[in-house]
């Protein structure tokens, strides 16, 4: 059974997150602040966060980027702002999705799920790869002094290993295994994120953004993925 954490100090909001999420077979832990966030998580096993960004004490940005740095669990933010300035420092500090005030819960529940299905397709192909000691099965991909493992989900440039949130993994991974192609904003939209997915094609500059932050030796001049104005992304090889 997943367990799915909670992050909200409206306890009308939370009490029917959690409702839906029980009801839909979750095991549910719910908090009030982020002020003891991070020492929970260094105690409990959680699949997934659902995170308000509006809160007492620590604030949702900053929880998320606390929780990007140590943990690769799927993040859910939800909050009353709807301005896609808000939207994009959300996803650009590693949130995975992102949820405006009013919600159906029903789609709440739809998107957790389907968040988790993702995230377990990724960690098993890691876990399947390391139990068979990266076995032939095993494609790794080299870019420079950038190498990209498919299968075990690690990315190392030079001889250090970079952690990767699954969507940005996803993202690289997909442009490296189609090099010198250029594929559109909305392509790599529909394609990681999927038609289902409420969101629009800011969401692709911002990891492509976080991507090279990790992976280019100068990210404000990109060698590895290269923007071609007006068509989209490349990623040269």
């Amino acid at each position: 059974m997943a367990k799915i954490l909670i992050i909200e100090d409206d306890d009308e909001i939370a009490l029917i997150e959690k409702d839906y999420l029980e009801m839909s077979g979750y095991e549910v832990l719910v908090k009030t602040d982020g002020n003891q966030i991070m020492e929970l998580l260094s105690k409990e096993t959680v699949d997934l966060m659902i995170l308000d960004l509006m809160l007492p004490g620590i604030g949702g940005y900053e929880i998320c980027k606390m929780v990007r740095e140590q943990y690769e669990i799927p993040v859910l933010m939800v909050t009353a702002k709807t301005e896609t300035v808000d939207k994009i420092r959300g996803l650009g500090l590693g949130a995975d999705d992102y949820i405006a005030k009013p919600f159906d819960p029903a789609e709440l529940v739809a998107r957790v799920g389907a968040h988790l299905k993702r995230f377990d397709r990724l960690t098993h192909y890691a876990n399947e790869s390391e139990e068979d000691g990266n076995t032939v099965s095993e494609k790794v991909i080299k870019i420079s002094d950038v190498k990209i493992m498919t299968k075990s989900w690690k990315v190392f440039k030079g001889e250090d290993e970079i952690k990767f949130p699954h969507r940005e993994f996803e993202l690289l991974k997909f442009l490296a295994i189609n090099p010198n192609i250029v594929f559109s904003k909305e392509a790599l939209f529909e394609k990681i994120w999927g038609y289902d997915y409420v969101g629009d094609s800011a969401t692709v500059t911002v990891h492509v953004n976080r991507i090279r932050e990790k992976i280019e030796d100068d990210p404000k001049n990109p060698q590895i993925i290269e923007t071609i104005w007006g068509a989209g992304y490349r990623l040269n090889l």
